[in-house]
């Protein structure tokens, strides 16, 4: 018997199958040895399925058979690392490239505090391996929507309010007690409103300071401003909706400022996608107005 807790690391594809397989390849290289790698197709539209199979037949290899977004994507390989005896999930972007030691850092650290529900890494921008994209993840002001990533080790104590999912290690009892990722969040905001669950119930975040994962950064969103500011629109409405003590004000705010800044630049196009976003929101959730508690 392996004395060492079961891993299952989770990524979800979709038309990345070079970033996947290059993600691939670097767990093998991971310094952990039980760990279970389960990947989910999202219903690809190029040939990625028969690529993953072919440079990595030894993987289990789900396909979703649509597109069921982020949250969606890893909630199928959730529920399948939830089939075996898997102590921990790991949460890991197709995109990234994790340092050998970065799994047995977060694992090191949860065992030493039972009350981590989850673990995050330091992310550095693939392009820049010496800049911090997030330490971690960062905080969110539930005023007017605004998140900002910690770059270095929050002073004086601070708690971070999210991790960000690209690299998150979570306690399984986590998803048992609170639930798996929102699938309503197709894409953005769902690591920030698992973690704000995960918090409510007790559970604490931590972040690994060696445990560091290279990242590209929203490689799946494929350089299309347009779909990022529809959906980062809808998802953060949501969101406030759902987490904010002033929702009204707060999704308004947030969504006026959202307008303006792209209104300064002279984007016309990415207004349009803000409020295209906003009024998927509301045709995808009638009760809207309401605080969903």
């Amino acid at each position: 018997m392996n004395p060492e807790p079961l891993v299952t690391c989770v990524i979800v594809n979709w038309n990345g199958w070079q970033d996947t397989i290059a993600c691939l390849d670097s767990l093998r290289r991971i310094e952990y040895s039980n760990l279970l790698v389960v990947v989910v197709d999202n219903g690809s539209t190029d040939d990625s399925v028969a690529r993953l199979r072919e440079a990595h037949p030894d993987v289990c290899l789900i396909e979703n058979g649509r597109n069921a977004g982020f949250a969606g994507g890893n909630n199928t390989g959730i529920r399948e690392a939830m089939r075996h005896d898997t102590e921990y999930i790991w949460l890991l972007n197709n995109d990234t490239v994790p340092a050998p030691g970065a799994l047995r850092e977060m694992i090191d650290m949860a065992q030493a505090d039972p009350m981590l529900g989850a673990v995050g890494s330091v992310l550095f921008y693939a392009s820049a391996p010496k800049k911090v994209q997030a330490w971690g993840g960062g905080w969110i002001n539930l005023w007017f929507g605004h998140s900002t990533h910690a770059t270095e080790q929050p002073r004086d104590g601070r708690e971070l309010d999210f991790l960000t999912a690209a690299s998150m290690l979570v306690r399984r009892i986590v998803f048992e007690q609170v639930g798996l990722m929102d699938d309503r969040y197709f894409l953005y905001w769902e690591d920030a409103e698992l973690c704000y669950r995960l918090r409510r119930s007790g559970w604490k975040l931590g972040v690994a300071p060696q445990g560091t994962v290279l990242h590209k950064v929203n490689a799946s969103a494929k350089k299309d401003k347009g779909a990022v500011d529809c959906y980062f629109t809808t998802s953060g409405i949501r969101f406030l909706c759902e987490y904010s003590s002033i929702p009204f004000f707060s999704a308004a705010l947030f969504l006026s400022l959202r307008i303006l800044n792209r209104a300064v630049r002279g984007k016309a196009d990415r207004i349009r996608e803000v409020c295209r976003g906003a009024g998927d929101y509301l045709a995808r959730d009638r009760r809207a107005a309401l605080p969903l508690r």
